[in-house]
């Protein structure tokens, strides 16, 4: 087993074990710190595959912004001590099903594609190529998407604005 093996298989049992960990734990910041080991995690595995920009972003977006975010909504809306309450039965099978439909269409995916490991081998694109990618307005661009999120993220603070004048 080489050295990129052995990380590899630690930084996917850091995301199983914390992705299990912040569904299950009762109380929700803990959820929320969860969450951010899991950006962690998913960063070093994109750090691994030279993936810097990537790598970059996740820690950057996901695990600063978007944690931090949910960290603040958490604290301006709970009080002290809240708990998550149990799940129902009927919620629980639901939960279930769709787990399992989920699990066997990813296990479908995976088996019917042939992946090439040529597609990894080529290392990282350069970063004006992905500018342009990002803020171009041409067929596979993503422009559109790019101010929609930032719409719905602007929505999201005023909404917690909101929230935390009423209290």
């Amino acid at each position: 087993m080489t050295i990129q093996t052995i990380i590899f298989i630690i930084l996917a049992a850091v995301i199983c074990v914390c992705s299990v960990l912040a569904i299950f734990t009762r109380r929700i910041l803990r959820s929320a710190t969860y969450l951010l080991f899991v950006l962690f995690a998913t960063a070093g595995i994109y750090f691994l595959l030279n993936y810097s920009f990537l790598g970059a972003v996740q820690l950057l977006i996901y695990a600063g912004g978007i944690t931090i975010l949910y960290v603040f909504s958490i604290l301006l809306t709970s009080s002290e001590g809240d708990k998550a309450e149990p799940l129902k039965s009927g919620k629980m099978i639901a939960g279930l099903v769709t787990t399992l439909v989920g699990t066997g269409l990813c296990v479908f995916v995976i088996l019917k594609h042939k992946f090439s490991t040529a597609v990894f081998e080529s290392g990282e694109l350069d970063i004006q190529t992905i500018g342009n990618a990002l803020m171009g307005t041409g067929k596979y661009q993503y422009i559109l998407p790019f101010e929609v999120i930032s719409v719905l993220l602007l929505a999201c603070i005023v909404g917690g604005i909101m929230i935390a004048r009423k209290r």
